[in-house]
């Protein structure tokens, strides 16, 4: 993720399971992969992310293979936590983790992104625990976290990007500030994901401009503005929320993505920044449009077709 004058700062737009209806690696609700990888590829996208760990291939030399014939390249591998819990579930996340980053890492890609557990169940609501964070969990989830980077980075040579997620407690804009400020800019990153951010109140641009350094990564959506008054009004747990449709189409909610993208450009360096419009559960037939139209609507924003001089990836 560096530049040189030699080596223009590139935008890489990519796509992901999640934009098809995907959360889970087995569902009747969502399409088949073999769809998936298909119409990824047909929408004009390069760039995919695993998805839920088990819905692609997890053989290296299969998915290589069924990604390779598409045109499409694998650029992170997404886990999820519960750091603040302390080391007690240090084996449980890692044995969590080792298995996804060896295949992230196979497939030549070189981020992780880090989803940190729910305080509320996604469907039901149910509270599971307290919204807030002591001070001793925030220490544990801080620590914690910089250990996970630590540790990816030295066996699989990969960076960890963590994603501020509605109903985690990185969530918000002072959250994900005391987040930052509190671990090693070596060891963690940030991935931005824009509808998330806006979601909990939080403004991209800004982010950008002020933690510039730790932006590792983007994930690309809009909220539809009005849908999320009404679910925060009536404290909606974020399922229930998507399926209410408070993840929209660009452009047609907030935030404007073409400011962040511009952003995004002003720190001269290599960024992925992954399409993930949430739609769970949705009709098969639904995701190619959205993806071709959103792919064009970022092409007006100013993203290459495709990014030039793209460098070949091992096991590609």
């Amino acid at each position: 993720m560096t530049s040189s004058a030699s080596a223009p700062a590139r935008i890489r737009i990519g796509s992901a399971p999640d934009s098809w209806g995907v959360w889970f690696p087995d569902d009747p609700q969502q399409v088949p992969w073999q769809r998936f990888l298909d119409e990824v590829s047909e929408a004009g996208y390069e760039w995919i992310e695993l998805g839920p760990y088990g819905y692609l291939p997890t053989d290296p030399a299969r998915l290589a293979d069924e990604t390779r014939r598409r045109g499409l390249t694998v650029s992170a591998g997404t886990v999820f936590t519960g750091l603040h819990h302390g080391p007690g579930v240090w084996d449980r996340t890692w044995a969590h983790v080792a298995g996804i980053a060896a295949l992230t890492r196979a497939m030549g890609a070189e981020h992780l992104v880090v989803i940190p557990s729910f305080w509320r169940d996604d469907k039901t609501g149910e509270v599971r625990e307290e919204r807030t964070l002591t001070v001793e969990q925030w220490r544990d989830l801080t620590t914690q976290t910089e250990r996970l980077g630590r540790e990816v980075q030295d066996r699989y040579g990969l960076r960890i990007v963590v994603h501020p997620h509605a109903d985690t407690h990185i969530d918000s804009a002072e959250n994900v500030s005391r987040f930052l400020d509190a671990t090693d800019p070596d060891l963690v990153s940030l991935c931005l994901d824009t509808g998330h951010y806006a979601y909990c109140g939080g403004d991209s641009v800004k982010l950008i401009e002020t933690y510039g350094e730790r932006i590792g990564y983007l994930h690309l959506k809009q909220v539809d503005p009005e849908i999320l008054a009404q679910v925060v009004a009536d404290e909606v747990p974020f399922g229930p929320a998507v399926a209410r449709g408070v993840m929209c189409e660009p452009p047609n909610g907030v935030p404007a993505l073409a400011p962040v993208l511009d952003a995004a450009r002003r720190l001269d360096v290599d960024l992925f920044a992954i399409v993930e419009q949430d739609m769970y559960p949705c009709p098969p037939d639904k995701p190619l449009p959205i993806a071709r139209r959103t792919r064009d609507f970022l092409r007006s924003c100013g993203t290459p077709e495709r990014a030039p001089d793209t460098p070949s990836r091992p096991g590609m």
